[in-house]
């Protein structure tokens, strides 16, 4: 689209004023005879044919799309369409000639993801409300908001189980590993278990960030659950991948010790069929034999198909149906080129043929809220309808994706000569009807789009820890008890920027708006120790805000650190009768804006420090080890060489509206 000129800021240039008294011959007369000036933009920023859609004027909207130079790819700055506008003007035949006959999409989102179907909801414009509902299918109450997993979930893999449905997800470092999610109805999701949750069978402790453990697979076979995932270790030695496969007869767990596959590769998955059972590995997708309780390799691996881009193939998964098999792959690297290519063969070994319609699951809208869509996996309901989960990211300003890479979902048609597309080719959704399954909840919206149905209240230690709570590595084995309904968390011996620190207690930031809180009981400190809240990535970039002793008190501070530099704000004093008093510090979020305050928790709260861009909290943030993770936030301490205990009584997250 080419550039558009700017209106004068203080008079409305006549096309405008013309269009705002809805006066047709003025329109056409003005664009006869400058064509161009439709390709110009109010002082607000809005272009002029989205601003003709905005006044809801019907015979100007038709005259505009089929008589002028405007196209109707036309955005404005936030990615809104011509129908957006439309929308919150309310007028149904425009939004029915703008659907119907220039062919706009009711559920294309923004960059916030917010489409003409919400606009219209949030405004009550009850015909157009009903129009909609006619063109789509379902009531606004019953569509879904992708992702349907938000904050760090990435690489989904998913098993259906009678009418249960279960999910596994990558956690690199994070403990416990690999959590097994619950939902029936493939939209709101619960972590009911995680495949590894023995410390001593994790291996943890001296990966750095974003190794561990990589791109899980969740697998049934005969009455029991098989998890298999790359276990990717330091660069530091001549082997840097094995695979694990644990097993269970119930899918929360408990599940057995890893069995190790020495094989290289990343991304596993397993196949059974007719009582035998197959790994499948990257590049492309390469295949071998397991034994009968898939915990040894039992054949040499052989290459099934490279794929179809060719370019970081990975994440195969296999799906037999109508005597074909379907080999789906990821490819073009987990950023903007991310996509999902499948290809097929009458036998397991091949050869393959590719899709014609590859990628069958690609974000082509480089301006679009959802990006970086793959790694994929294929579902049949009990209803034999398909879907595909898959990893996706939403970026700040297009740059930081510092919620991490997270699970969206969307329907699979098969054409007419067999082959499975995801959301007719056309990318990822924004906003989708609700499976048509049994048990389903009604989603809830707030007006960002944000599910609202699972709010946690704030939440104290009472009933012991959430279940959304992980540790980078394990905890020490005393790290982390309960007591008069309080958590009693043992201050580490290393500083949060060491990959030997540990029981730093996070959990995903799970929007790009939160506020976060830590009440706790001021302990007694000794020089160089402190505690407090975290806003963490890995040991390389952080942000806390902590107590720490001074040589006639306390003080409270906050402390980033990027890559190898530490930058220290200026600290508040406070007096030391606050030892053994509660306190609360906490940190607001819009975007990569962070607000920091404190408090005693009966009295108001002080601004502490504020920052305007932490962008470092994410995997674009800074070039430093591996950077696949996403954002989280939460409690900590550091002791040093003197033991330390902090006694918190809540840790409360919401999310908050954009």
């Amino acid at each position: 689209m080419e550039v558009m000129r700017i209106l004068n800021t203080f008079t409305l240039h006549p096309l405008q004023k013309a269009i705002k008294e809805r006066n047709l011959d003025s329109v056409m007369r003005i664009l006869t005879e400058e064509p161009s000036c439709i390709d110009m933009k109010t002082e607000e920023g809005v272009p002029l044919c989205l601003y003709a859609a905005q006044e809801g004027n019907f015979p100007i909207v038709k005259y505009i799309v089929e008589y002028s130079r405007a196209s109707m790819n036309t955005v404005d700055d936030k990615n809104r369409t011509i129908l957006h506008y439309a929308a919150a003007a309310g007028d149904v035949e425009t939004n029915r000639y703008l659907v119907e006959k220039v062919g706009m999409d009711i559920t294309a989102g923004d960059v916030d993801l917010i489409t003409p179907y919400q606009i219209a909801w949030e405004h009550n414009h009850t015909e157009l409300l009903a129009y909609y509902q006619e063109r789509v299918g379902a009531p606004y109450e019953e569509m879904y908001h992708n992702p349907v997993r938000s904050g760090m979930f990435p690489d989904p893999s998913i098993v259906r189980v009678g009418e249960d449905y279960y999910m596994v997800n990558s956690t690199f470092i994070f403990f416990p590993c690999i959590p097994v999610s619950h939902s029936r109805d493939l939209v709101h999701w619960e972590i009911i278990g995680h495949a590894i949750t023995n410390p001593e069978w994790a291996r943890l402790d001296e990966l750095e960030g974003g190794r561990g453990y990589w791109a899980p697979d969740i697998s049934y076979n005969n009455g029991r659950y098989y998890i298999t995932a790359t276990y990717r270790l330091n660069d530091t030695g001549t082997v840097y991948r094995k695979q694990i496969v644990v097993s269970s007869d119930r899918p929360e767990g408990p599940y057995s010790e890893p069995a190790i596959i020495d094989e290289d590769g990343i991304d596993p998955s397993i196949f059974h069929e007719d009582g035998r059972h197959y790994m499948l590995l990257n590049r492309g997708a390469r295949i071998f034999e397991l034994n009968s309780d898939c915990t040894k390799q039992i054949s040499e691996a052989s290459l099934l198909f490279y794929g179809d881009q060719k370019r970081a193939p990975e994440g195969p998964h296999l799906l037999k149906k109508d005597g074909y098999y379907y080999l789906f792959l990821a490819e073009g690297g987990t950023g903007p080129g991310h996509r999902i290519t499948v290809a097929r063969s009458r036998t397991l070994m091949g050869n393959y043929e590719p899709c014609p319609y590859n990628p069958i699951m690609r974000q082509m809208d480089e301006k679009a809220g959802i990006q970086r869509c793959g790694h994929g996996k294929p579902v049949c309901t009990q209803n034999g309808e398909w879907y595909m989960v898959y990893l996706c990211g939403r970026r700040i300003d297009g740059q930081y994706s510092i919620l991490g890479r997270e699970t969206a979902l969307d329907p699979i048609t098969w054409t007419a000569d067999g082959w499975p597309i995801v959301n007719g080719l056309k990318g990822p959704s924004v906003l989708q009807r609700m499976p048509n399954l049994p048990g389903q909840n009604q989603a809830v919206w707030n007006l960002s789009g944000q599910d609202l149905s699972e709010q946690s209240p704030r939440k104290t230690f009472a009933d012991g820890l959430p279940g959304d709570f992980v540790t980078p590595r394990p905890p020490e084995k005393d790290a982390i008890r309960f007591e008069d309904g309080e958590l009693i968390l043992k201050g580490s011996a290393c500083p949060l920027a060491s990959v030997q620190a540990r029981n730093i207690l996070v959990r995903r930031q799970s929007a790009f708006c939160f506020r976060a809180e830590a009440e706790l009981t001021v302990p007694e400190l000794a020089e160089g120790q402190e505690a407090g809240i975290t806003c963490y990535y890995d040991e390389n970039t952080w942000v806390c805000c902590y107590l720490s002793k001074e040589e006639n008190g306390l003080s409270v501070q906050v402390k980033e650190h990027i890559g190898k530099e530490d930058i220290v704000h200026p600290k508040e004093i406070l007096s030391e009768e606050l030892i053994g008093e509660q306190f609360v510090l906490g940190v607001e979020t819009e975007y990569l804006h962070r607000r920091f305050y404190c408090g005693k928790v009966e009295e108001e709260k002080k601004t502490l420090t504020e920052l305007s861009n932490v962008y470092y909290l994410c995997d674009e943030g800074i070039s430093m080890g591996k950077r696949f993770t996403g954002a989280m936030t939460g409690i900590y301490g550091y002791a040093g060489d003197v033991p330390l205990y902090i006694r918190f009584r809540k840790f409360h997250y919401q999310e908050l509206p954009k």
